[in-house]
């Protein structure tokens, strides 16, 4: 039996809402826009494939994995000419009359120092946004066929608000819609 703080990340509750479930690209995009017109939001959209026009209906901002990345990246160049530089003073060893602290011998390391402190701070932050995000949605419904043709729109809502979105989905081209 898992404790109740792991039960809650691992096995979250179901959030409440309404799935609509389309055929087409341009109706699934015209129910985005007019739910967030709307305020029906937070929304949750299923595609076959990335799509550029469901993005930009969305108009969501970017991830901050990338920041985590950035950050990771630059810190791994800087200790890599740190740790370079600190080693070939601790030991200097003068090789064809060239200055002890050269750069241009270091740039492989500090290049893969970057890579390398960029990837693990990539997958840090992929985590810790995972695991933030998780805690605060619950879970969301999910159909097979959003996998192979067909996109969805989840809408998280109260029972007050379910019989509007359901109305907004259909009139938009929903081919189902269903309370979750």
């Amino acid at each position: 039996m898992l404790p109740a703080v792991l039960r809650e990340i691992f096995h979250p509750p179901a959030t409440p809402g309404v799935l609509g479930v389309f055929g087409h690209l341009d109706a699934t995009v015209e129910a985005v826009r007019r739910l967030k017109d709307g305020r029906h939001e937070p929304l949750t959209v299923y595609s076959p494939m990335p799509r550029h026009e469901l993005e930009q209906a969305l108009d969501q901002p970017t991830s901050p994995v990338r920041m985590w990345t950035l950050v990771g990246g630059v810190c791994g160049c800087g200790i890599g000419a740190w740790i370079t530089l600190y080693m070939s003073y601790d030991w200097p060893l003068v090789v064809a009359g060239k200055t002890i602290g050269s750069i241009p011998p270091y740039v492989v390391i500090m290049f893969e120092m970057t890579v390398l402190f960029g990837a693990l701070s990539t997958i840090l932050g992929i985590i810790f946004n995972t695991l933030h995000a998780r805690r605060h949605t619950g879970t969301v419904p999910w159909d097979p066929r959003f996998t192979n043709d067909k996109f969805g729109v989840f809408v998280r809502c109260g029972a007050d608000r379910a019989a509007a979105v359901e109305t907004l989905m259909r009139n938009a081209g929903a081919e189902e819609v269903r309370r979750a």
